[in-house]
C-alpha cells in the first residue's frame, strides 16, 4: 500500500474576471486570489490550478480542488508542501 504524499490544504477566496492573476492577501483566514478567467465551464478552476502550481513551484498534478467547484470559496490540497510553506510562498511579494 502506498501512503499519500504529505501536503497541505488551504482555504481560498476567488475573484474571477479580474484584470490580472494575483494573490491579494489573507481575508479572514482564506487566501484571496484574483483570476482573469471567467467562471464558465470550469475555466476559473483550471486557471486556479495552473496559477497555484506555478506560484508554488509544484506540478499541476500536485494541486487538487477539494471543495467549492462552483463557488468563490474553495479548499485545495497541495502535495509535497506543508501548510506554512504554502502560505509563505503565496503571500510573499514577487521579486
Amino acid at each position: 500500500m502506498t501512503l499519500p504524499a504529505p501536503g497541505a490544504s488551504l482555504a481560498l477566496r476567488i475573484q474571477p474576471r479580474a484584470s490580472a492573476d494575483a494573490v491579494v492577501g489573507d481575508r479572514d483566514g482564506a487566501i484571496a486570489i484574483r483570476l482573469r478567467a471567467a467562471p464558465v465551464d470550469g475555466a476559473a478552476n483550471a486557471a486556479l490550478i495552473r496559477f497555484l502550481a506555478d506560484r508554488l513551484g509544484v506540478p499541476q498534478r500536485a494541486v487538487r480542488l477539494l471543495r467549492g467547484h462552483s463557488g468563490r470559496h474553495k479548499w485545495v490540497a497541495v502535495e509535497g508542501l506543508d501548510p506554512e510553506q504554502v502560505r509563505q510562498r503565496l503571500l510573499q511579494p514577487l521579486a
